[in-house]
């Protein structure tokens, strides 16, 4: 912001030429007024315990103050095309570039969306066999479209290019025929009012609905599960003669299904459907995607499903040769080898992001948010910006601290290029490796919002305030570790066969907390989170998970994503476990509508206080109306959104609060309605730790609170929007719902990562609430990388010894103690030194 002389002459902002960014005035979320000065051409780290509000600074005033300037200087029209953030409350900044924000977002609901295309990896990759490619004697030379099962001209036409094949049977659709169509025979119809419809229509149509299914006429059977007629007749509800007949359509089994999967937005119901279809690889293109043409092509031996197939870190040595390939002294072919070149560059920083596991098939839907990250960081290396401020959330997430190194020169990379590089960030060994540290805090939600310490990161020794100083410079403690407890009992798998497990043998001792630990693509979650899920599904329930899980995604476009079986010789030891609780950072909803006191069940026992009110009693008013997902008590301008899109015709759409309601969601009759001088809507506008004094007279609610205080969730608001949590945050509701349960022992919990997005002191938070769960009787089983969490286990799992093919292996079992002596784990040297031991070199 610039302001005019006297002499009418436009004078300099403050600051703007002195390499700072100067931010005065910022009230973004929890941030009390916050004035501070940050270097450019600088790697600055954001830290401050979870929620204190050092996001707020980076992305909700920094970045979107950036970003508002920029579309500012676009065409009105080409601004409806962008999505656009918020204006931050922020008084004024000053020397501020353009900025670049790469946050953590879990990968798009799509099966079509793979490592490759959100690279555009693919794109070269097609060029390559298109331009450069072995083709069969006589072949036509294919065009770059071609060789992408995305496009009409290259997918497979049996499965569209997904390389999954949905069919149904009579034994999928019935699998009792011994029922009649009364008694449930054609399972896969709907069920309640809609199964009862079509039960009548068929009557009417002259089928006995009273015979055993497989009794009837095959020709009878066919037609009621395949055909795709849909006759109309008048039906008149069996035992009901006085009710008004209606027209009603006949839906075939097939179409039925074959419907849902396709145009429900329920994630039940597709799912339900999805198990009355056989789903597998399709038998037209072996399950490639590809048509019988584009896979005739070869580079270097290897047809374009076999290249995509093959792990990032092979496919460097593939292209090496490629690209300096040589005959009589020429190089083979200019374009083979610039393209083969151009790739080898692009892939080998991706490796270097310890990403080498992956493949270029490998789906976004499977990733998890550090590596969706990483993916857009190497992505950005390749774009040749100068001059931008690149804010990142986490990069570290998901990371072994064995990689944490390669990610420091790929930041260090982006600086050299002449950029800024502002981290939000928890790991130590990346904040300790920062130039500058802004510590915000000192605590979470409305205690924090204050910038403790902006300088060199050796300087915020000197400020008492703040909590993130006595975790930096890697000391060790014995916070949080106690002597390790013995397991009663051990849980083993046998002959795991899935991803890079190939017959894997593991055991894990029961009635204790153990940590799997490796590097990243090691195989951790895919033995923890998949083969032992799935084959403690099958020991306690019979049955497995479908090969497909459907989700959510816009639109009503498709959004199967594979999940894939383990195959498992056997499981022995679960006799004494009644059930599991796997929890992963999937959201706890879709929408703004699902937030952390429905999840919990906290707003059911809320809702039911007001409706005891003795104003809602007068007028009549039940746990209903205090609901703003129904009519009633909802502000209906909004439908109980409490916000409005405002489009306009020549500038861009945004949102604005609902005029009626402005914000509240609710009508004003149900916000005469107080509890304790509150109205339900400022009830939803509270925090956590604000809600447990307010709250505190109804059991039911207080329990529930008390649990996300102690997961270290405090600082969230009771209606905070699911789509605005974390993967962290939004496992760690989960874990503080299953606590405040009654239930105690024999349960198995398996977790993923539970700490991220935790500041180290919120990780002793969770470990504390993690034993709690062991000292009740049950087991705990994380996957992990932080040595806070790894250093108080009881037992200790290391896969490795790398990511990917090179993985899949148990290198290393024992208590802390023994792992971190143990040669042959690359977890060894970082454990040894939590526990202040001296350790092995860093292999």
């Amino acid at each position: 912001m610039n302001s005019i002389g006297q002499d009418g002459q436009i004078l300099a902002a403050p600051g703007i030429h002195d390499g700072f960014v100067h931010v005065r005035g910022a009230n973004e979320n929890n941030l009390k007024n916050v004035e501070v000065r940050i270097p450019r051409d600088a790697i600055v780290a954001f830290t401050g315990v979870s929620g204190s509000g050092k996001s707020s600074l980076a992305f909700g005033t920094i970045f979107a103050e950036a970003q508002r300037r920029f579309l500012e200087s676009v065409a009105p029209y080409a601004r409806r095309l962008i999505a656009q953030g918020h204006t931050p409350n922020v008084e004024f900044i000053s020397g501020l570039p353009p900025a670049v924000a790469l946050q953590q977002r879990r990968g798009t609901a799509s099966s079509r969306s793979t490592v490759g295309t959100l690279t555009t990896l693919s794109n070269s990759v097609r060029m390559l066999y298109s331009r450069a490619g072995h083709y069969p004697q006589g072949a036509t030379r294919l065009d770059s479209d071609s060789f992408s099962p995305n496009t009409v001209v290259g997918a497979c036409p049996a499965c569209h290019g997904l390389g999954i094949l949905h069919t149904v049977t009579e034994d999928s659709l019935v699998p009792d025929p011994s029922l009649s169509i009364r008694e449930g025979a054609i399972a896969a119809w709907p069920g309640a009012w809609q199964g009862k419809s079509l039960r009548d229509i068929t009557t009417q149509l002259g089928y006995d609905v009273d015979v055993p299914f497989k009794k009837l006429p095959k020709e009878a059977r066919e037609w009621l599960l395949f055909t795709d007629e849909q006759p109309v007749v008048e039906v008149t509800p069996e035992r009901d003669r006085v009710a008004k007949p209606y027209k009603g359509r006949f839906w075939s089994a097939r179409r039925s299904v074959l419907h849902t999967v396709a145009e429900s937005k329920s994630e039940m119901m597709r799912a339900k459907a999805l198990q009355f279809m056989h789903s597998g690889p399709c038998p037209t293109c072996a399950g490639t995607g590809f048509r019988p043409e584009a896979l005739g092509v070869t580079v270097a031996g290897l047809n374009i499903a076999q290249f995509n197939e093959t792990p990032l870190d092979s496919l460097a040595g593939v292209l090496r040769q490629l690209s300096v390939l040589e005959r009589d002294g020429q190089p083979a072919s200019d374009v083979s080898a610039s393209i083969s070149a151009d790739l080898l560059e692009r892939i080998e920083v991706l490796t270097r992001l310890g990403l080498g596991y992956l493949s270029l098939k490998r789906g976004t839907t499977t990733l998890s948010p550090g590596e969706m990250q990483r993916l857009r960081i190497a992505t950005q290396l390749r774009s040749g910006l100068f001059g931008v401020i690149y804010v990142l959330d986490e990069p570290s997430a998901g990371l072994h601290p064995a990689d944490a190194q390669p990610l420091l020169e790929v930041l260090e990379a982006l600086k050299a290029a002449g950029n800024s590089v502002f981290v939000v960030e928890h790991n130590m060994d990346v904040v300790a490796s920062a130039d500058w540290i802004v510590d915000v805090g000192p605590r979470a939600g409305a205690g924090g919002g204050l910038v403790l310490y902006s300088g060199p990161v050796a300087g915020l020794e000197e400020v008492p305030e703040s909590v993130t100083r006595k975790f930096l410079g890697h000391p060790s403690s014995n916070e949080g570790i106690r002597e390790p407890r013995e397991g009663v009992r051990w849980l083993e798998l046998e002959g795991v066969h899935l991803h890079n497990l190939v017959g894997l043998d593991a055991r894990f001792p029961l009635g204790v907390l153990s940590a799997v630990t490796g590097v990243s693509g090691s195989g951790k979650s895919t033995l923890v989170s998949q083969a032992l899920a799935q084959g403690m599904a099958q020991t306690l329930h019979g049955e497995m998970p479908g090969l497909l899980a459907a989700s959510e995604g816009t639109n009503g476009q498709e959004t199967d994503t594979e999940v894939n079986h383990a195959v498992i010789g056997a499981v022995r030891g679960a006799e004494g476990i009644d059930r599991v609780v796997a929890m992963d950072q999937k959201p706890i909803g879709r929408t703004p509508r699902s937030n952390l006191a429905t999840y919990t069940g906290l707003f059911d026992a809320v809702r039911k206080t007001f409706a005891e009110t003795e104003l809602a009693k007068e007028r009549g008013y039940g746990a209903g109306r205090f609901s703003f997902n129904v009519a009633g008590g909802r502000c209906e301008n909004c439908l109980g959104e409490g916000h409005l899109e405002i489009e306009l015709l020549f500038l861009p759409g945004s949102y604005g609060p609902c005029p009626v309601c402005h914000g509240s969601r609710y009508n004003p009759e149900t916000l005469e309605v107080t509890y304790e001088g509150k109205n339900i809507a400022e009830v939803l506008e509270l925090s956590v730790d604000e809600a447990a004094d307010f709250l505190a007279g109804i059991p039911a609610a207080a329990r529930s609170l008390t649990t996300l205080r102690e997961v270290g969730l405090g600082y969230l608001t009771l209606g905070q929007p699911a789509p605005e949590l974390s993967g962290g945050e939004a496992q760690r509701i989960k874990l503080a719902t299953e606590l405040q349960r009654a239930r105690r022992g024999h349960t198995l919990y398996l977790l993923d990562e539970p700490t991220t997005g935790l500041h180290p002191a919120d990780v002793q938070l969770l470990l504390g609430q993690l034993n709690r769960l062991v000292d009740a009787g049950n087991t705990v089983i994380v996957v992990e990388h932080h040595m806070d969490v790894v250093a108080a286990a009881d037992w200790v799992i290391d896969l490795g010894p790398a990511g990917g093919d090179a993985g899949g292996r148990i290198v290393a079992t024992g208590t802390p103690a023994q792992i971190a002596v143990e040669p042959d784990s690359r977890t060894s040297h970082y454990l040894a030194r939590r526990l202040g031991l001296e350790p092995l070199p860093a292999s």
